[in-house]
């Protein structure tokens, strides 16, 4: 067991089996029978928590060695006295493992607890259940997360999506470095909106099925949809919108035991040699919930959202009506004022935030600096009194304009100058006339 400080009496640990009855019962909403919303960052997050619990071992043999599916459950509890106060879920959010998301942060409540956990936590010493009882959102949540920060060393950024109205989640996520990302808009189309969106034929002559030969159209218009900061936050790869055969397998098991079917396409633009819009669909065939819809358009070709919804609305047309889910964001206003056209209604709005791992250190000297004595040393090197300018004369090295260069030396001539003539003097004096005549 790992524990974050020794003065913290939480145990933050990975989940076991026997933790996943106390993790359940902190879910409020997936125990009431209510439909989460899967959030844009996390497609899989309306599974039930029974689905974990059935194929823990299962998981948890996968999590032993190294393939693409040992971070499909990746859980851990804090433990105190040995009661659950809380656990956390978190999974790679790309193919590279450099963004991890925080799916789920749930903190010890004893009013929705069931019986039976009732009876472990009335099993705990009286001044040990007071401990557990209380709030502990911020304490508990905060080791948590310090526990996914300090013991997954892959991860570079950390991201999540939270509802806005969740003040205390807010609180906890802004106390553990997380800044906002965007803000996210979740809509629904009515079953009769979309009966409108049947009568019009989408005029999609380029729609192509999606294939791992399509990866790298795929990359491109996911990298020109969004900003630069989303984009560096996300990190995705090529690899990332390709699929393997195992995770292929994995897709279609998971489609028949919940009863579902993915459905998705592309639109080429052939001028250009792009991918212009894509949309999948995760349609519930028994009609127990709402179909959900991922959309990604150009910015550049907007007037693609009425034809990709008539699209989507005639793959729905066969199916039991239901209404269609999908998200649009901040960055995204043709999109928003496309779907309140058509009278689609917002359901709820979330905040997605990230934290990066780098943080700024401060510098400071090492001790063999200090024992240099710089500082002393440099004391003997100061001047003993003030200077005094004084005046400096600059001695012109450049030619006189009146002067005239020299002509090249040519190659086998000596470069001195030539010696001029000497003067002759007569060597007879005898015939040189009286001084003074």
């Amino acid at each position: 067991m790992n524990r974050i400080t020794p003065n913290d009496s939480v145990v933050v640990r990975p989940a076991h089996y026997r933790d996943l009855d106390v993790i359940e019962s902190m879910y409020g909403d997936e125990r009431a029978g209510a439909s989460p919303l899967s959030y844009v960052i996390d497609p899989d997050g309306h599974l039930k928590q029974q689905y974990w619990q059935s194929r823990y071992r299962f998981l948890g043999l996968l999590g032993l060695f190294l393939n693409p599916l040992q971070y499909l459950f990746c859980a851990h509890s804090g433990q105190s006295d040995s009661v659950v106060q809380g656990a956390i879920r978190v999974s790679p959010f790309n193919r590279s493992r450099t963004t991890w998301r925080v799916d789920r942060v749930a903190v010890f409540d004893l009013d929705q607890l069931s019986t039976d956990t009732k009876k472990v936590a009335a099993s705990v010493p009286t001044d040990a259940r007071t401990f557990v009882t209380l709030p502990y959102l911020s304490d508990v949540g905060s080791q948590l997360l310090r526990y996914c920060f300090e013991t997954i060393w892959e991860a570079r950024t950390w991201l999540l999506e939270v509802d806005v109205n969740d003040k205390e989640l807010l609180a906890l996520y802004r106390l553990n470095g997380f800044q906002p990302l965007a803000h996210m808009t979740y809509w629904e189309i009515t079953p009769e909106a979309l009966q409108n969106l049947v009568e019009r034929e989408p005029d999609l002559p380029n729609l192509l099925p999606v294939g791992n030969a399509d990866a790298q159209l795929l990359y491109q218009l996911d990298t020109a949809s969004m900003p630069p900061l989303v984009r560096q936050v996300f990190d995705r790869h090529v690899a990332d919108f390709k699929t393997s055969l195992l995770g292929a397998i994995a897709e279609g098991v998971k489609n028949w035991l919940t009863r579902t079917e993915v459905v998705d396409g592309y639109v080429f633009e052939p001028q250009r040699k792009a991918a212009i819009g894509y949309f999948r669909m995760r349609l519930c065939r028994d009609g127990s919930q709402s179909h959900q819809a991922q959309l990604t358009v150009h910015p550049a070709y907007t007037w693609l959202y009425p034809e990709l919804l008539a699209q989507m609305a005639h793959v729905l047309r066969d199916l039991p009506a239901q209404a269609l889910q999908l998200v649009s964001s901040d960055y995204q206003p043709e999109r928003e004022a496309f779907l309140e056209q058509i009278g689609a209604t917002q359901i709820a709005h979330t905040l997605m935030m990230s934290r990066s791992v780098w943080h700024k250190v401060k510098e400071a000297k090492t001790n063999a600096l200090e024992a240099l004595q710089i500082a002393e040393m440099l004391q003997g090197l100061k001047p003993a009194r003030k200077p005094v300018p004084s005046r400096i004369v600059l001695e012109s090295k450049l030619e006189k304009p009146n002067q005239v260069s020299k002509p090249p030396v040519k190659s086998g001539e000596s470069e001195s100058p030539k010696q001029k003539p000497v003067l002759k003097l007569p060597t007879d004096l005898s015939n040189l006339p009286p001084q003074g005549s």
